[in-house]
């Protein structure tokens, strides 16, 4: 039950991170998603085909989620054959890019140019964070709803509460709707949050998900101790 109780913690905590970095990036560099490729990939054909000054910044995040992506898999082959559970070393380094993008975006406030040298490299830097999110989700939380796009969850969650009231549900599909109803719920409240936040507080409102991964570090690391100390595992 505790274990449970624990990968729906990381699934909220993590789908509101999502939303409120991805709301942050948006807001702050012109448009940029940085939880997903595929708003990217729409906004740079709009570029191509609108030009104007915020088409290189979406460029520069793609190849920066891609090799997020390969450095979380090398990092969790690596810590897989040291013997170490990956979790904890994953989000310290989801933690370590969302640290840079704050940073960059703060020596750079206000943001006037998305061409300028800080801006390109916070759009890098937020990127690879959100890029090492989605592999971690892949690769060592399949157990999670997807935590950085919500289009599937919603889909899955409509079709889902469509059998419920039309009485075709069983347990199962009961206990899916569940599971998908809460990180879209907590993305969707991210971006709120973020959207406020950085109104607020500029690029200084990335402490809050800095905290919650340091939060989520710690407690998976403690988790873990538990778990090799406990009786059973001796």
């Amino acid at each position: 039950m505790m274990q449970e109780n624990r990968k729906t913690q990381q699934a909220v905590a993590l789908s509101f991170l999502a939303g409120y970095v991805d709301t942050v990036g948006f807001i702050a560099l012109f448009g940029l998603f940085t939880a997903h490729v595929t708003g990217n990939f729409v906004l740079i054909g709009s570029e191509l085909a609108n030009p104007s000054h915020g088409v290189l910044i979406k460029l520069l995040a793609f190849p920066a989620f891609i090799l997020a992506v390969a450095l979380t898999r090398m990092a969790l082959v690596w810590l897989e054959r040291g013997g170490k559970s990956p979790m904890p070393y994953l989000l310290l380094l989801q933690l370590i890019f969302l640290l840079c993008f704050m940073a960059a975006g703060y020596l750079l406030e206000p943001v006037r140019d998305a061409r300028a040298p800080l801006a390109l490299l916070a759009g890098v830097f937020g990127a690879a964070s959100m890029g090492v999110q989605n592999a971690s989700s892949r690769l060592i939380l399949q157990h999670m709803t997807p935590t950085t796009v919500m289009t599937g969850n919603v889909t899955q969650l409509v079709i889902d509460l469509v059998d419920i009231l039309r009485g075709a549900a069983d347990d199962t599909v009961r206990q899916r709707c569940v599971k998908f109803f809460w990180p879209v719920v907590a993305f969707g409240v991210g971006a709120i949050g973020g959207a406020f936040a950085y109104k607020y507080w500029l690029f200084l409102a990335l402490l809050l998900p800095a905290a919650i991964l340091a939060w989520l570090a710690a407690t998976e690391y403690l988790s873990e101790k538990t778990e090799v100390g406990s009786p059973s595992t001796l």
